[in-house]
């Protein structure tokens, strides 16, 4: 009795084809290098003097669904002069974030946001590093127990900080 070559060709090309099925078996989705769950420590309310009677205070939200944000308003003896909306979202593997400033009755300071992208993430330190035509060169928050710092660089290579305690 003579066996036909069928059922071993067919075993063969089922084992081939599993092979390439398991090689062309699409990569897991990674996580991305930076997570804006990575920067769960700026959530709350912090508020400090500026000088001249004025005060920042910023409102950062828990951060979900690859963004987390903070409402920041600048108050003074003659009422609230600034209002700014602060956005930062998981985009292409890092995290991005825009910024835009209004002056009383929301008149816009600028005409589009600013735009940063992730320069540094560390424990309780974040910097951002601007990109075309932002309004800072650099933007950095630390926490350190109660305390939250906004590090600015400006354009020009200026740099100061704006020191913030936790809101009671």
């Amino acid at each position: 009795m003579t066996r036909s070559p069928f059922p071993v060709a067919a075993a063969l090309l089922l084992a081939a084809n599993i092979a390439t099925a398991e090689e062309k078996a699409p990569v897991t989705e990674t996580k991305p290098a930076a997570s804006v769950a990575d920067l769960a420590w700026m959530t709350g309310t912090w508020s400090g003097p500026l000088g001249g009677g004025n005060v920042l205070e910023e409102n950062w939200t828990v951060p979900r669904a690859g963004s987390i944000q903070s409402l920041v308003r600048m108050t003074g003896p003659n009422g609230t002069s600034m209002v700014e909306l602060i956005v930062i979202e998981e985009e292409e593997g890092t995290l991005r974030l825009r910024l835009k400033q209004w002056d009383p009755g929301m008149k816009p300071r600028t005409e589009e946001p600013s735009v940063m992208t992730l320069a540094e993430l560390g424990d309780n330190t974040v910097a951002f590093k601007a990109e075309e035509g932002a309004m800072f060169d650099m933007l950095r928050y630390t926490r350190d127990g109660d305390g939250f710092t906004i590090s600015i660089t400006n354009p020009d290579g200026s740099k100061f900080d704006i020191p913030l305690k936790a809101a009671p």
